[in-house]
This record gives structure tokens, sequence and C-alpha cells, in this order.
């Protein structure tokens, strides 16, 4: 019995061994090369696809013959973060990315290249405090690239950090002029208050891109978007044809295209246009535009089981990160805003308290504390985040009619209602949903 025993002991102990060498050798390869997903059917269908794909595929043939190919292995990366952004698919893509970065950066740490992906891809997930130091780490290597001054922008824009901004989109101009500055410098007048000055800048940032490029039609999608804000319809509209017949079934001229129908109170051809986008690219902000859109054309089952959809994609995303660092994705002040839409104040102040934790100094941030406190009936809260949000001075309408509602609620019923009047002024399109909590108070006067 005592040999037996033994002998057992000597077997587990050997086996032991053998798993302990097994997982060494195992955690000491390179994890396989993320492949490239097909794209769905809407959006495959073009010869920008095709030229992708054999491109990724070339990329991955490279890296097959050598594994070590440090140039193809970033260049896969960057081709993977564009995918990220064409097809919504951001878990995968995001941490395919990343994981190609990461090996790029293990064999060469000082690569500004790989840097400044490492960045952006924080960036595309919301982390923004980790993207600041990669980005200060970028322009110390190399201060005469724009790039890098870009993603300090977008990093303090993010984190509240407004002067700092400034102070980085003056460098990114001075060192290139071109649709990435351009584009940032519109963002930041906006943020001041200076709309006029924005669009100014965005008709330079898409007059400096190649027609038809993801990236022009991007910055031509935000110039519709500024006119939207000003409430010139015509003129947002233009931007969002032309960018859809530059760039056929571009998902986010196609959801321009139905903010300007739904303005116009043509609510069933809005539908139909996210409905479209909702089944081309994976975006959570399309069905919960949907919420807003259901209850307007008296259609109360669909939008609630639009808006119980919002919640569960989010928390989905927000498991996915806690699951794994690298396709993480912060979402929870988009998290604060769709439990508003289904009645839960409670999970909407506990996600825009975990936000406002992360960037206290964001205005939108604090916007969005400011408003769930406001759903809550607690107008002194409210009050003290809405004046933050208020300190760079922006004129963005939603804003400044939430400011306004704030106000009348917390006893300045005067300002309040200068703040609403002048909302309405600039965009009188403002979402109903919005309106209808201050025409009672406007009735008034």
């Amino acid at each position: 019995m005592n040999k037996l025993r033994k002998y057992f002991y000597i077997s587990f102990a050997a086996l032991s061994v053998g798993f302990i060498v097994f997982i060494i050798i195992l955690n000491g390869r390179e994890k396989p090369i993320p492949q490239l997903k097909e794209r769905n059917q809407y959006i495959s269908n073009t010869s920008e696809w095709l030229n992708t794909k054999a491109a990724i595929e070339g990329l991955l043939f490279a890296l097959r013959e050598n594994p070590n190919n440090q140039k193809a292995k970033l260049q896969l990366a960057e081709a993977y973060m564009q995918e990220s952004r064409i097809t919504g698919d951001h878990a995968y893509y995001d941490k395919a990315s990343l994981q190609l970065i990461n090996g790029v950066l293990k064999a060469e740490p000082e690569n500004y290249d790989a840097i400044c992906c490492l960045a952006t891809v924080y960036l595309s997930q919301h982390h923004f405090a980790d993207a600041l130091p990669v980005g200060e780490k970028a322009i110390k290597i190399n201060p005469y690239n724009s790039f890098g001054f870009g993603l300090l922008v977008d990093a303090n824009v993010e984190l509240g950090n407004y002067d700092e901004a400034v102070k980085m989109a003056d460098k990114m101009v001075s060192v290139r002029p071109d649709g990435r500055s351009y584009s940032r410098i519109s963002y930041l007048r906006e943020i001041h208050g200076d709309v006029n000055g924005a669009i100014a800048a965005m008709k330079m940032a898409v007059e400096a891109g190649y027609p038809g490029l993801e990236q022009t039609e991007w910055c031509r999608i935000q110039l519709g978007k500024l006119y939207e804000q000003t409430g010139d319809l015509t003129k947002a509209n233009l931007q969002y044809y032309n960018a859809n017949y530059l760039r056929a079934n571009y998902v986010y001229a196609l959801t321009g295209l139905g903010r300007i129908e739904k303005g116009n109170k043509n609510y069933p051809a809005a539908i139909d246009y996210y409905e479209k986008a909702k089944e081309m690219v994976k975006d959570y902000s399309f069905s919960d535009e949907l919420t807003d859109l259901y209850r307007l054309n008296n259609e109360p089952t669909k939008a609630a089981n639009q808006a119980v959809k919002v919640v569960e994609m989010l928390n989905s995303e927000a498991q996915k990160g806690n699951d794994d660092q690298q396709a993480g994705h912060y979402a929870d002040r988009e998290l604060a805003i769709a439990y508003l839409k289904v009645n839960d104040f409670d999970n909407a102040l506990k996600h825009a308290l975990i936000e406002y934790n992360r960037r206290p100094n964001n205005i939108d941030v604090n916007q969005t504390l400011a408003w769930v406190y406001y759903k809550r009936g607690e107008y002194a809260d409210a009050d003290k985040y809405i004046k933050v949000a208020m300190k760079t001075n922006s004129q963005n309408p939603e804003l400044l009619y939430e400011a306004g509602l704030i106000y009348v609620k917390s006893g300045n019923s005067t300002e309040g209602l200068v703040l609403m009047k002048k909302s309405l002024e600039i965009n009188p399109f403002l979402r109903v949903e919005l309106k209808n909590e201050g025409n009672a108070y406007l009735a008034m006067k």
C-alpha cells in the first residue's frame, strides 16, 4: 500500500512539473495573430473593402513568414484600428490592435508610431487618463510630428484640461496645418462658444481631405452637426447628402439624414434611416436615438424595447471590459443617460458618479451628472454641477436649455427662462422631449 501511495505521489509530482513546464512554454509564445473579420453585407460591397482585405491579407502573410516583422505588425494594428471605426466592432478590433501594438513596443519600446497607436486605442476606449502620459511620451520622442500633439488635445479635452488642450492644438497646427488639426481647433472653438469659428475651421478640415475617405467624410458629418446645432437644417442636410454621395451608405451620413427628418417631424423616414444604420454598424447610439423616435411616432412598446436594448448593450461592453482590460470600453456616462430613459434613477446616478470621479473637470460629464440630479428632483446638486458644465461658455443649445430648467427649479427663474429662450433662438429644432420639460414655464411669461 505504501509503495502504491509513493508511486502515486511521484507520478502526480511528475505530471505537475510537466504541466508547469508546458504553461511556461505556452506563456513564452506570442498569441496567434488576430485575423480580419468579414464585414457585413451592407458595408462589404465596395472596392475599398476589397483593397483593404488584400492589404491586410498581405500583412498577415508577411507575419506568418516572419512573426518578428514589427513594421508589418504595426501596419496591421493601424488597419484594425480603422476597421474598428468603420464597423463599430470596437471590442474585437481594439483588443486585436492592442495585442499587436504591445508586441511592437516589447521589441521597440521607443517606437513613436506604436506609442501613438497605443494612445489612440486608449482614447477610443475612453481610457483618457491612460492616454495622456502615453501622448506625452510620444511628443518627447518626436516633437516635430503633429500627431502626438493631436493625441494630447483629445486627452486633455476629455479630462477637462481645456487650457492645456488649446496649447496643444496651437502646437499641432503650427507643426502641420491639415484636416486633423483643423478639426480639433473646430471642436475647441465650439466648446468655448465660438460656433461660427468652429464652422469655419471644420470647413477647412473638409477641404484639406480627399473626398470619399472615411476621415474626410467624418469631418463633413461634424460640419453638418454644427449646422444642426445652429438650427440650419438645410445646410446640415446638404453636408449629410454629400457625405453619403461621396462615401456610399456612410452610416453616419445616414443617421444625419435621419436627424434632419426628425427635425422636420417626418418620424417614419427618420426611423428607416436609423434602422438601416443599426443593421450596418454596431453602435449603441442608434438604438438610443430609435428610443426617442419611436416615442415621437407613438410606438411606446418599440421605444421601451429599444431603451432596454441600449442598457443591455452598454452593460455588455462594460462586462467585457471587466473580464478583459484590453477589450474594455468605459461607457458610464452613456449608461447614466440610458438608465434615465428607463426611469432607473439610482443606476443613472451610480454611473454618472463613476464617470465624474474619472474626469471631474469635463463639462459633458458635469452636464450629465447635473441632469441626473435634476431628474431625481435634487435641484441644489443639479445647480452645482450645471455651473461647472457652463464654465467654458459653450453655446450648445441643449446645455443651455437644461441649465435653464435647473436654474428655474433652483429658484433662479429669471436667468433660467433667459437661457431657455436663448437656446430655442439658437436651435428651434431642439429635442421635443427636452422642450416639453420647459413649455409650461415659458408659457407663463
